[in-house]
């Protein structure tokens, strides 16, 4: 499987904005033969916690427009929206993964950002996610979750491929870097993340996005600006690492 990585700056607030320049970057990395294509945490608003503004129901036009880009080029797409559920008071910061065949799957952040308040704008999700994608298993996890490993670890057995979409900023950028890799090489699976770049929320984001493999190694990475990212990942891979480093078993 291909997996493109578009990461991206962001325009605050501005759904409209964000769609009209992101619609181009997506049939780009389609263009590649990309069967996933990864767009970044809430890449439709930035990180705002002004939820009254920004939150929308669940197939609200953030998570329309990745079902409807995925139709458009075959693809599977995600990233991440402030999505309601089921009536909630507060929304979820929900990862979106859309299928080319219109298929849809949510998997709602675990760990809230409590230090940027996110606790007090956004729910809680209580269900980790897996999904088969073109014969890979996909985990799924959004930002802050990179931090906790033993979420990552439950579903190391079931999964390939970890995605992590995020808004993380250059303060803690070598945190983002160090963690992708640790989680890749402790799980001995593929770590997709996508980071934005540019500035919002006045803070300021380098991406530093990238695609690394079950031994730690960096396949496709990139800082500064904005950047499209392609690697090929295989089940194949993560099979025969773990057959040659059978750590898994001692845990």
């Amino acid at each position: 499987m291909r997996v493109a990585v578009v990461q991206h700056d962001i325009v605050w607030e501005d759904k409209d904005a964000n769609f009209t320049r992101l619609a181009p970057r997506i049939e780009q990395a389609a263009a590649t033969g990309a069967d996933l294509v990864v767009l970044t945490e809430m890449f439709s608003t930035g990180f705002s916690m002004r939820t009254d503004v920004i939150a929308e129901p669940a197939g609200g036009p953030s998570s329309q427009f990745l079902v409807d880009r995925a139709a458009a080029h075959g693809v599977w797409v995600c990233g991440s929206c402030p999505e309601v559920h089921d009536g909630s008071e507060r929304p979820h910061n929900t990862l979106v993964l859309a299928g080319p065949d219109g298929t849809v799957h949510r998997y709602r952040k675990l760990h809230r950002f409590a230090y940027g308040g996110e606790d007090r704008s956004f729910a809680a999700g209580d269900e980790r996610v897996t999904v088969d994608v073109e014969g890979l298993r996909v985990s799924l996890f959004v930002c802050y979750d990179l931090r906790f490993a033993d979420d990552w670890w439950a579903l190391a057995p079931d999964t390939d491929v970890y995605v992590c979409v995020a808004n993380w900023p250059d303060t803690r950028r070598s945190h983002w870097s160090a963690l992708l890799r640790a989680r890749a090489i402790e799980n001995q699976a593929y770590v997709v993340g996508g980071n934005r770049v540019g500035q919002g929320g006045k803070l300021a984001y380098v991406g530093d996005s990238a695609i690394v493999d079950p031994l730690g190694e960096v396949l496709a990475g990139g800082a500064g600006g904005e950047a499209l990212l392609v690697a090929d990942v295989t089940a194949e891979r993560v099979a025969e690492v773990r057959a040659d480093l059978p750590f898994l078993a001692d845990r």
